[in-house]
């Protein structure tokens, strides 16, 4: 009890004291808050007298209790601006030089209610004797805690701590030291955040846990980070903030560690040439990436080190500050000097630091200093008359500008000498030579020579006062054989259309231009489309050659268009064209005519037919119009005129179908009568003819029977015609084979070594046995064998009335004719005794086989007549051989001869293989 009730009274102290403590805190806490400004005065400093457009200058808070919406600011000094976040810029470049700016700025709560401050602005001052209690303290001490808005009389802004960048070291090094009011009350901890402490850079920045110290563990480097803004902490140590974050800004200060660069190596300007002193040419720039606000080793200054070429004054200056290249002397001269080379320097820290330098070259551009002049000053052209366009001379000039150049093109003017405007003149672009052409054709009669003066100058105006170069061109028109023009050269004549053969239209004659040549004209008609007119060639009188017709197709609108053709006696000879327009006045030469001329009517109940009435002369050769019907027309139908051009034709009693003729006669106003047939076709219908079966009745009333009737007819004659054609082809002879089977095969047997031998041999026999005379037998042996044997059975049945009853045969199988199988070699006959006389002359043979019969007839006497001669009245020579021997056989394949030795050579006759009267003829089998 005691021990417990000696320590009861200290205890109980303690918690007494803890409890006010609380209580007290409750009691700030529930402080009402009042929206506001936190100071009514805030100072601002800036370390230089000048302040660039943009420039951010401090802060000023406001309290708008709890509401995270940010409150609005206005400055009263449009100089500067506050954003949304409190933070004063300026907007515009300002100069403090030792005095102090001071504005008002408001701010409205969210309640409306406007609030207001005052902010200074002054220079800080760096040096120790003048340091203002607004300079960054060596220790930086946490603002009271303030619970609620109690407004204080001044609010000092801290400034920022400045940091040299690239600084040696040794590193950490200390900056600032950081303290709270609590740390006799209790034990702080510090630590810091933000940009360089735990975010990228992470770690350039520390703080000493315990004592507060702010140090900075590397060098900076203010191009790349000029500003970082930290946020210092103090808690207790069991982790409970005891002041609130306050916010450090750590500038880095800057140092002379960069060149200045230009923004080109070279650069290029141009002038005018005789530009005036102070004409600017160019801007050079030139960056550097030091700090030019602040200090300045940013700031640089231009200058130029050299101009190529040299001259006795320099022609070019620049602006230090602005970099703008000007002229400065006097004289430039594109001719002389085309173009200056400038080495230009840039220096920082104001002309005093780092150096840089480039190239700036300056073009002088061409100015009309210099007038066109011509080359040579006169000029000699000639041109024949009538032409266009043509090319009269080629005027030069020199110009001592650009080629190329608006001052060096020159532009051409006739002067003097060209009053009507026969000439042009033009600029080529290639040579700037003047090119003088003719702007219309000229006349040799009128005029033969031209005295032009011509002036030259450029496409822009002088520079300076210039005379302006003339010459002087002379122009010879030559003469040319010009056609004659026709006086007028379009002649209107009115004329009847009735006008007679052979009368006078009018006289249309033309004039020669050459006066001086003295040239005949003759005339002809150029275009006569009718063919109507002729005009005599001496005296140009044009007459009538066919009668005229104004309603002809050549007449348009009643005017017809003639080409009249006048030729001179030159040498060329010229042709000059004249036009003739005759205006054919109309004569009563046309009757009316009805339209449309056929029509379709109904036979009962028709209606009325309405026609025009077409007259193609011109009033009053026209209406009025009379209408009657001739020959028998008036017994079915009625007519009368109903309107100026119109008539009507009624149909008075039932007709047949079928076409009818109406004989419409139509009167004009001047009594000329036209007698017309309209054709009617009447339909089997009533009313309107809207159905008027038309194909029911064709050619007058023949009907579709008779139609068909006659195509019938036609059918069976056509029939009739193939039946005798077929039956004439049956009944033509067919003819028989000049050779029968057998032949043929006996034709590729050409050796004979059988008994009774071949076709010579047979006849050889009937010759022998029979009465034919000897010369008959001849001409049989010659022609044997040959491909129309047929046709000598007539001759041997006249030799042999019993033929070929009487006549032995062999008789034998030609399937068995071969040649015989032995080796022995073939022999040539050459043991038939020859010819004692000339070989007789023969008829040629027909080519044709059915010819050989009527051959035969003509060459061989009657049977009465056989006498010892041949069929051609000459003993043939003997065909038999000696005694012993046997005739050789002519094969009719290969015209060789049977023997004992088939190898031999055997020699043909004259004229072929045969003679020169053909194959010898031969035998049909079995004859």
């Amino acid at each position: 009890m005691g021990r417990w009730g000696g320590c009861a009274a200290p205890l109980c102290l303690l918690l007494l004291l803890l409890l006010l403590q609380a209580d007290h805190r409750l009691c700030e806490q529930f402080v009402p808050c009042q929206p506001g400004f936190t100071a009514e005065t805030f100072n601002l400093t800036v370390p230089r007298d000048s302040v660039v457009a943009g420039q951010v200058l401090g802060r000023v808070s406001f309290v708008n209790c709890g509401e995270q919406q940010r409150a609005m600011y206005l400055s009263d000094d449009t100089r500067f601006r506050v954003s949304r976040d409190g933070v004063i810029s300026a907007t515009r470049p300002l100069q403090l030089q030792r005095q102090e700016i001071s504005f008002s700025v408001y701010a409205w709560d969210i309640l409306g209610k406007k609030h207001s401050t005052r902010v200074t602005l002054r220079r800080w001052w760096h040096h120790r004797l003048h340091q203002h209690q607004d300079a960054a303290p060596d220790v930086l001490v946490f603002p009271k805690h303030r619970h609620g808005l109690q407004r204080q009389k001044r609010d000092w802004v801290i400034p920022p701590i400045n940091c040299p960048e690239n600084e040696r070291g040794p590193f950490p090094k200390k900056l600032v030291q950081i303290k709270s009011n609590k740390d006799k009350e209790t034990t702080v901890f510090y630590s810091i955040t933000g940009q360089g402490a735990d975010t990228p850079p992470v770690g350039v920045f520390t703080i000493e846990r315990e004592t507060g110290w702010l140090e900075v563990t590397k060098p900076l480097d203010r191009e790349e980070i000029d500003k970082y803004i930290l946020f210092s902490h103090a808690v207790s140590a069991n982790g409970q903030p005891v002041e609130d974050p306050m916010e450090i800004i750590i500038t880095v200060t800057d140092q002379n560690d960069n060149r200045p660069i230009f923004t080109k190596q070279v650069f290029v300007g141009y002038i005018e040439e005789n530009a005036k002193p102070g004409t600017s040419v160019m801007t050079v720039n030139a960056t550097d990436a030091d700090d030019g606000v602040n200090v300045n080793n940013g700031i640089i200054n231009y200058s130029i080190l050299s101009e190529e070429p040299k001259s006795a004054q320099r022609m070019f200056t620049i602006d230090p500050e602005k970099g703008i290249i000007s002229v400065i002397g006097t004289g430039l001269d594109r001719e002389t000097t085309p173009n200056y080379t400038l080495i230009i320097q840039a220096a920082d820290q104001e002309g005093s630091g780092l150096t840089n330098t480039a190239t700036a070259i300056v073009e002088v551009t061409d100015a009309n200093d210099n007038p066109p002049i011509f080359n040579p000053t006169s000029y000699e052209g000639m041109v024949n008359e009538n032409e266009v366009g043509v090319v009269v001379a080629r005027l030069h000039v020199t110009d001592g500008d650009m080629q190329g150049s608006p001052a060096w093109q020159a532009v051409y003017r006739i002067k003097s000498g060209d009053q009507d405007g026969d000439f042009s003149i033009t600029t080529d672009p290639k040579t700037n030579d003047g090119i003088l052409k003719t702007a219309k054709g000229l006349d040799y009669e009128t005029r033969s020579r031209y005295n032009l003066v011509v002036t030259v100058e450029n496409a822009v105006p002088f520079t300076v006062p210039l005379p302006l170069s003339t010459a002087s061109v002379l122009v010879l028109v030559g003469d040319v054989n010009e056609a004659p023009v026709f006086v007028p050269p379009v002649k209107r004549v009115e004329v009847m259309e009735d006008l007679p053969l052979g009368h006078q239209v009018t006289s249309y004659t033309a004039q020669d231009p050459d006066k001086d040549q003295r040239q005949k004209i003759t005339y002809r008609m150029g275009s006569d489309p009718a063919g109507w007119l002729a005009i005599d060639p001496e005296n140009g009188i044009v007459t009538a050659a066919q009668p005229l017709d104004r309603e002809s197709m050549h007449a348009i609108n009643s005017t017809y268009k003639a080409i009249v053709l006048a030729v001179d006696s030159g040498s060329p000879d010229a042709t000059g064209t004249g036009t003739l327009l005759l205006l054919l006045q109309d004569v009563n030469d046309n009757g009316p005519m009805p339209e449309p001329r056929i029509f379709d009517i109904c036979n009962r109940q028709p209606e009325e037919q309405t026609l025009n009435i077409v007259d193609k002369d011109l009033p009053p050769n026209t209406y009025p119009f009379q209408a009657a019907l001739e020959h028998g027309s008036g017994a079915n139908w009625t007519v009368r005129v109903i309107e100026q051009d119109l008539l009507v034709l009624k149909l008075v009693k039932q007709l047949e179908p079928g076409e009818y003729s109406i004989f419409l006669k139509l009167t004009d106003g001047q009594g000329k009568v036209q007698v017309t047939p309209v054709k009617a076709q009447v339909c089997d219908c009533e009313g309107p003819a809207k159905n008027c079966e038309r194909r029911a009745y064709i050619a007058s009333g023949v009907g579709i029977p008779t139609i068909l009737g006659i195509l019938g007819g036609i059918l069976v004659l056509l029939i009739l015609l193939l039946l005798l054609l077929l039956f004439a082809r049956r009944r033509r002879v067919v003819k028989e084979p000049l050779l029968p089977p057998e032949d043929d095969m006996r034709d590729n047997v050409y050796h004979y070594d059988e008994e009774g031998g071949g076709e010579e041999d047979q006849v050889r026999r009937l010759c022998q046995a029979g009465p034919c005379p000897p010369g008959l037998c001849g001409t049989l042996l010659l022609h044997t064998p040959g491909p129309s044997v047929a046709a000598l059975v007539p001759i041997l049945k006249r030799c042999f009335p019993m033929f070929p009853h009487s006549v032995p045969m062999q008789d034998y199988d030609l399937s068995q004719l071969h040649r015989g199988l032995d080796a022995r070699p073939e022999v040539i006959r050459n043991d038939v005794a020859p010819p004692l006389m000339t070989a007789p002359q023969y008829r040629p043979r027909p080519a044709n086989p059915d010819e050989i019969g009527n051959f035969i007839d003509e060459v061989s006497p009657s049977p009465t007549q056989c006498s010892g001669r041949g069929l051609g009245g000459v003993e043939p020579p003997s065909m038999r051989a000696p005694s012993g021997h046997r005739q050789p056989a002519v094969s009719p394949a290969w015209g060789g001869t049977t023997g004992t030795d088939p190898s031999a050579p055997h020699p043909e006759p004259e004229g072929g293989r045969h003679g020169p009267h053909g194959p010898p003829l031969r035998l049909p089998a079995g004859v």
